[in-house]
């Protein structure tokens, strides 16, 4: 098409573009949303509620995941269990996996919301890098320890909340914790983000065939609490300039609902959307054998067998 932008720019396009939307119902169906308590993830939940489903909510603060519990359960009128993992440290996520193996016989859908950016380089109390254990491995291990249970259901989907973020740092597998490179916000975000993009096309290589579907989406450009964790500089900029810029969070929402639930999705796996348009992610983050070795040592790291 005359005039079309490069597959590197499209998202200028497809952030203005209509977006896609649907009445399927969720009724029936478990769903579990990591990082539910604000932005993306809890517009996440609402939506998924409002259609019937009913709701595991993987939260930090037990505070504030029990008051978004009661708040969901009492507007829409579906259980809510709430269960608390600090993304921060695997050992929390492995117990979390556990607590909803044992209570959900069920699963259907799971939204890997929950992330972190950081304009100082930190690490976990396991070693890791914070921005890549919070953005990549934590959901890495989370879906699969819970992918057994969600392959069970027979058409169960899994959403990687993603970002056009990983089109500004390709991965480096031989410098997890940046000791070789100069360290920036914008670069180890768009890194670790490009890391799970990477296990996502593993992921649906593994389970073709099997009616559970994986795919990634940028959530849009919304105002939400990412990067709250940074200093006052930080967080003044973005609620006086960047956030005047940027669009409510229920928009993200209906996206992820419409990945979740629509009848025309099923099946479709293996692929990065812009919202609901489907996108092209950068060459980086499409490199398969790359992918490989970050699925090997991504299994490694969260201590899981490779296959």
């Amino acid at each position: 098409m005359a005039g079309k932008l490069p597959d590197e720019l499209m998202f200028l396009v497809n952030a203005r573009a209509t977006q896609k939307r649907t009445d399927a119902t969720a009724a029936g169906k478990v769903c579990v949303v990591t990082g539910a308590t604000s932005g993306v993830g809890l517009q996440a939940a609402r939506r998924l509620a409002q259609g019937g489903a009913s709701l595991v909510l993987l939260c930090r603060n037990a505070e504030k995941g029990s008051a978004v519990g009661r708040s969901i359960e009492e507007e829409f009128h579906v259980p809510v269990d709430v269960v608390v993992a600090d993304f921060t440290r695997l050992d929390t996520v492995r117990s979390a996996a556990a607590e909803i193996l044992d209570r959900h016989p069920r699963l259907d859908v799971l939204v890997n919301n929950a992330g972190m950016h950081s304009t100082k380089r930190t690490f976990t109390p396991e070693g890791y890098e914070t921005v890549l254990c919070v953005n990549h491995l934590a959901p890495f291990l989370l879906t699969r320890l819970l992918l057994p249970r969600l392959m069970e259901s027979g058409s169960a989907r899994i959403v990687d909340v993603s970002s056009e973020g990983h089109r500004f740092c390709a991965f480096d597998p031989d410098d997890l914790g940046w000791k070789k490179r100069h360290y920036t916000g914008l670069r180890s975000y768009g890194a670790s983000k490009t890391a799970q993009l990477l296990t996502v096309w593993e992921f649906a290589d593994r389970l073709l065939g099997t009616g559970t579907t994986i795919v990634a989406a940028h959530p849009g450009d919304v105002r939400t609490n990412i990067g709250g964790n940074n200093g006052w500089l930080y967080r003044g900029f973005s609620k006086l300039v960047t956030d005047r810029f940027l669009k409510d969070a229920s928009r993200s929402g209906e996206a992820i609902y419409y990945l979740s639930v629509a009848p025309e999705m099923q099946g479709i796996s293996g692929l990065f959307y812009h919202l609901t348009i489907e996108e092209v992610p950068m060459k980086h983050a499409m490199d398969r054998s790359l992918s490989k070795r970050v699925w090997e040592q991504s299994s490694r790291l969260t201590a899981l067998p490779v296959d």
